[in-house]
């Protein structure tokens, strides 16, 4: 039987005392047996009979019933949980992403746009209760996707992030931030978040990133920001050779720390540094875990009572026990 809980699991002690019954039967058992002393069987004629052989059976179907009531007391059921959860506190949450051409910067593998779409993607799906929704920006800024909790929506527009010249090359992180508040104002969730992650310095877009802080600040939003790049030197694109293949250079690695901290601070969200993929991997984990969702869960139990099969099936042990013994047996006993 599967999934089969008991009760009374201590019933089960009663066990112990079915080999002592059973000892002291075998020691007593000639005791049972009624005897009749006679000078000489001579004169009786030998009847074979298996009757006296098969004796024992009635003490076996009276051990049988003992044990099935034990485990009848024991009382064994079967258990079907049903979980009912609701979200308690809904968080909505807005990746905004940069996606100038420094991006494809090969010093996290493979670049950066293709580690970021891989981390960035794992922390969708882990977001279950939560809505998500996606800007993307450069010198100017979209939105790729509205808040939503359709995550397979999300992850698709996530795979199909990459640098095609759609905006203007540069980095405008004030625009970026700006497009992603606007995509929050207006909701309703008990918390809002936003995600900003660049690679570089802001100098694009007609949006003061500060300006766009002060904004997500009055409605509430926190906002997380993440500089994305090693310390050092990195090979970055610096043109498009006649083939389409990109041309690679070592320049040095420029990220505006003071604004994405600045943000952080004003907003009061947290700034990172992804130096590596690992490292990228780790931030996005602790802003998982630092924005949590409050969900409470009921959890019903419906039991279903095994033990009267048990107990029925001690019952008819005792009746063809009984049966046998004032019948088949009766001369014997």
């Amino acid at each position: 039987m599967k999934n089969i809980t008991f009760a009374n699991p201590e019933f089960f002690w009663l066990f112990l005392v079915l080999p002592i019954v059973i000892a002291w039967y075998f020691w007593k058992r000639k005791q049972f047996a009624p005897v009749l002393k006679v000078s000489s069987v001579q004169g009786f004629k030998a009847a074979s009979s298996v009757l006296p052989k098969l004796k024992p059976l009635l003490f076996v179907l009276r051990m049988l019933a003992l044990g099935a009531l034990i485990v009848a007391l024991a009382r064994p059921q079967s258990t079907d949980v049903t979980n009912k959860s609701r979200t308690t506190k809904g968080i909505d949450i807005v990746m905004s992403i940069d996606v100038s051409g420094s991006m494809l910067a090969k010093d996290l593998k493979p670049n950066r746009m293709e580690a970021l779409k891989r981390v960035a993607s794992e922390f969708v799906e882990q977001r279950i209760n939560d809505r998500v929704g996606l800007v993307v920006f450069a010198a100017e800024s979209y939105t790729k996707t509205p808040v939503t909790s359709d995550k397979a929506v999300v992850l698709q527009a996530l795979d199909g992030i990459k640098y095609d010249n759609v905006l203007q090359d540069g980095t405008g992180i004030g625009v970026g931030l700006a497009t992603a508040v606007n995509r929050l104002k207006d909701s309703k969730a008990k918390s809002k978040v936003i995600i900003l992650l660049t690679d570089g310095v802001n100098n694009s877009g007609f949006i003061d990133p500060m300006t766009a802080s002060e904004i997500a600040k009055e409605y509430g939003i926190k906002v997380y920001t993440i500089g994305i790049g090693t310390n050092g030197m990195a090979e970055f694109p610096y043109a498009i050779a006649p083939n389409g293949q990109f041309l690679f250079k070592r320049m040095k690695v420029e990220i505006d720390e003071k604004v994405m901290k600045d943000i952080a601070t004003m907003t009061g969200g947290k700034y990172f540094r992804a130096t590596s993929n690992q490292r990228l991997e780790t931030i996005y984990n602790e802003i998982n875990k630092l924005e949590t969702t409050e969900v409470m869960e009921q959890r019903f139990y419906n039991y279903d009572e095994k033990y009267r099969s048990f107990a029925f099936l001690a019952l008819g042990f005792l009746v063809l026990e009984l049966l046998l013994r004032k019948t088949l047996f009766r001369s014997f006993i």
